[in-house]
């Protein structure tokens, strides 16, 4: 009898099993035929839903017999639908083609992945036309997601470890110094470049779309960079969908933070768009007397013209109230950490450093047909900062601990002019296919600073070992003369370029294989107080190759060069010749089960003739501080990388990555140095973060969070002797908790587990100095979605 009940069971459960077997299938493309990855598909009046994968194909099964209303929906476009009859154990192909083309759907297909660790896409900042798979460089792209869940607030916090080979050095808490393959990157925002010698301020998470690292030179895509590449901010932009959020946030060291994010619709006919981001914040330190209070306001306005037009208004104000600047650096005569890491050089009653932060975008777009489209975008960068900074005069050598410290103004005014137009487009020669681009850019930068006011402070009796603080009286704090306007009393830095480009991806053998060829002419001039202005010109290559194996996997080799002008002055007054150099590098790229996550392998060399480094022979006469540079010949450096990023399993993201640097200095007119490792690079840099969200449950939205940084073979970024000097070996735990419906989030995240002391540094002449990291702490964000 129970044998007979398990079979009756049994086939009780088949049919019922082959009832729901009928299933609905398809692949969404874009009118030119190219899969379109992201799209929204559902059955209406059912909960059933699905996004297309990176192949543009989707799947229902076990559906039931009946009538269904299939709709397929995209952001910001429209929507199209579908009835389909589904009969008992039918297997329905249902496909949808939008009305757009690839090209148009790019910057909704980025919009639309924000929320994902995995990007396929670059911004249209980056002027790339093929997917990140196809294109011949290592790109990696830090989302939304990525930032929430790591709490990240600003450039400063370490965003950086979600890249191979990017580490986070030293900073004046104003500005972000991030090295990778060797070097400083150069920052970009929106595709242009902002870098000015101190600054701009760095920018806040909360009007931040995306980061983009681009590994390399990439002076065929954008403006003169470091051969080692940049990162590019993306800031956000108007979507179209009436939405908001906001959030507050609580943590460590009197941390309170609030922000807003509003987008949607000015008009009813859709045709005028706004994006308002806002925050504020009040923040601590681990180390007495330091904070960095901060607030921003980005409006940004895009009109649609037309179906073919359309042009966006952007306006950036970030401010900053900072204590003394210099403060959260500790020095000794004996070695790196020895004194605890919130030991502080600063007072109570210093006057706070305040920097503005200002710039205005504008972005005219045009398609002339779907093949053609043209790019006009101006822009005025202006960053004032009236403070002034705290550096010790030295230590004593008797006793190896009493300091006399030393303050001196810091005003600086930058101003970086730009404007760039590209026309983008693509054109069939008989079977062979030609996505072209080309384009004119050009920048002017001013940069002013005033640090040639200083004085003691206080008396040379303070006790690194014991300091006592409160023994400074406000008269006796210096009060700087700014009688003359910045520009009459600072030292000016001037430099200006102006390029032409051109590249065409041409695709051979139905686009399985593309040769790149590209070049670019720049023309820079150099101007100091010192010298007459220089001219410099060069032509740059650029060769590419990227072979599809199949529609998951590419490889890729890539040759360029760069040429980036070298402000500035050595100890005698003279100029600098401009950065020249060449990189090569190969590469392997595969998206893993439909696209969910991929991974990218590559291995590289780098030459950079006329490169800068710190003089340490001949520091400033006024200050005893090392102000000057000169150039220490030729720099190679080699390496290998490994990324990989996206939902590695239903529910489970993953970001791991890995890079091993070999970074030597191999001419110098100094032989001594030659074989030294290049300051600042690391050989060793390995990240994890991992997460893990529990699926259909009472606890659905529960996100767990783990992620480390580990760092060896690190060299001091400011000088490296290959000397005992080197840094010792990093590594850093964090985790992270949240919770997240439709409309409510919150997060918690506690960083340094452990509790490690952590820092970076440099020797500096007898003396050491380094800046350490908090211990264990915490931060708590309630957001809200409307």
């Amino acid at each position: 009898m129970k044998g007979f009940l398990l079979v009756l069971l049994g086939c009780f459960t088949s049919t019922l099993l082959l009832a729901q077997s009928g299933q609905i299938k398809g692949i969404i493309t874009s009118k030119d035929g190219q899969p379109a990855g992201y799209v929204n598909v559902l059955l209406e009046g059912t909960q059933q839903g699905t996004t297309t994968q990176a192949d543009g194909s989707y799947s229902f099964t076990n559906l039931p017999e009946g009538t269904y209303v299939l709709t397929a929906s995209f952001i910001g476009l429209q929507a199209q639908s579908e009835t389909v009859a589904l009969r008992e154990g039918e297997i329905r192909t249902i496909h949808f083609t939008l009305k757009e083309n690839s090209r148009q759907l790019q910057e909704v297909i980025v919009f639309a992945n924000a929320n994902k660790y995995k990007a396929d896409y670059t911004s249209k900042s980056l002027r790339l036309m093929s997917p990140i798979l196809e294109t011949p460089q290592n790109i990696q792209v830090i989302g939304r997601q990525i930032i929430a869940d790591q709490q990240v607030f600003d450039m400063l916090e370490g965003i950086q470890r979600n890249v191979s080979g990017a580490q986070k050095v030293e900073h004046w808490d104003n500005y972000a110094l991030i090295y990778m393959r060797g070097a400083q990157i150069t920052a970009f925002r929106n595709g242009m470049n902002v870098q000015m010698p101190w600054g701009p301020l760095a920018e806040d998470m909360s009007m931040v779309e995306r980061i983009e690292f681009v590994k390399g030179p990439a002076g065929f895509m954008l403006a003169n960079g470091e051969p080692s590449g940049f990162y590019n901010v993306v800031t956000k932009k108007p979507s179209g969908i009436e939405k908001g959020e906001a959030s507050f946030s609580l943590g460590s060291f009197d941390t309170y933070r609030t922000t807003l994010d509003l987008d949607g619709k000015l008009s009813k006919s859709g045709k005028l768009l706004y994006r308002l981001n806002l925050m504020g914040q009040l923040k601590g330190s681990h180390r007495d007397f330091e904070y960095n209070n901060r607030y921003s306001v980005v409006p940004v306005i895009k009109y649609l013209i037309d179906e073919k037009s359309a042009l966006t208004l952007e306006y950036t104000y970030q401010f900053s109230e900072m204590s003394v600047i210099g403060s959260n650096y500790a020095f000794s005569n004996r070695g790196y950490a020895d004194l605890p890491r919130n030991f502080t050089t600063a007072e109570a009653n210093l006057a706070p450093s305040r920097i503005n932060d200002q710039s205005i975008l504008g972005i005219f777009e045009h398609f002339f047909n779907e093949k053609w489209k043209l790019t006009a975008q101006m822009a005025y960068f202006n960053y004032d900062q009236v403070g002034q900074s705290i550096w010790p005069w030295g230590i004593s050598q008797v006793d190896n601990r009493s300091m006399q410290r030393g303050i001196s103004i810091w005003d600086a005014l930058g101003m970086t002019k730009t404007g760039q137009i590209f026309l983008n487009g693509s054109a069939q020669t008989g079977g062979i296919s030609h996505n072209l681009l080309g384009g004119i850019d050009m920048s002017q930068k001013d940069y002013y600073a005033d640090w040639n006011q200083g004085a003691a402070l206080g008396d040379s009796t303070f006790n690194i070992y014991n300091p006592v603080y409160g023994t400074v009286a406000a008269a006796d704090i210096p009060v700087w003369d700014r009688s003359l306007n910045i520009r009459e009393r600072g030292v000016r830095y001037n430099t200006s370029y102006s390029s032409f480009y051109a590249q065409d991806e041409i695709g051979l053998f139905q686009n399985k294989l593309r040769l790149t060829l590209a070049g670019r002419f720049t023309h820079h001039k150099d101007m100091n107080p010192y010298n007459p202005s220089t001219d410099d010109s060069k032509f740059t290559p650029r060769a590419g190759l990227s072979y599809s194996i199949n529609k998951q996997t590419s490889a890729y080799f890539v040759y360029d060069q760069a040429f980036v002008s070298n402000p500035g002055r050595d100890w005698q007054g003279r100029s600098f010749d401009p950065i020249t150099g060449n990189n090569l590098e190969v590469g392997f790229k595969r998206n893993w089960f439909g696209g969910r996550w991929n991974s990218t392998f590559a291995a590289y060399r780098i030459i950079k003739n006329n490169v800068l480094t710190t003089d340490t022979q001949h520091p400033d006469p006024t200050t005893g501080q090392f102000v000057f540079s000169r150039q220490t010949g030729q720099q190679q450096v080699e390496g290998v990388e490994a990324d990989i990023k996206g939902e590695l399993l239903p529910h489970l993201d993953l970001i791991l990555n890995y890079a091993y640097t070999d970074a030597q200095i191999t001419k110098d007119s100094d032989e001594s140095v030659v074989g030294n490792q290049v300051p600042g690079a690391t050989r060793h840099i390995h990240n994890a973060w991992i997460s893990y969200t529990l699926p259909q449950s009472t606890l659905k939205g529960l996100k767990f969070s783990l992620g480390y940084q580990y760092q060896a073979g690190r060299s001091s970024w400011y000088i490296f002797d290959n000397s005992q000097n080197a840094l010792p070996d990093y590594f850093r735990l964090d985790g992270g908790l949240s919770y997240q419906t439709p409309t409510f989030g919150v997060t918690l995240n506690v960083n340094n587990l452990l509790n490690e002391y952590l820092y970076s540094g440099a020797p500096y002449g007898s003396t050491y100095y380094w800046q350490t990291e908090p211990g264990r702490n915490a931060r708590l964000s309630i957001s809200y979605r409307f």
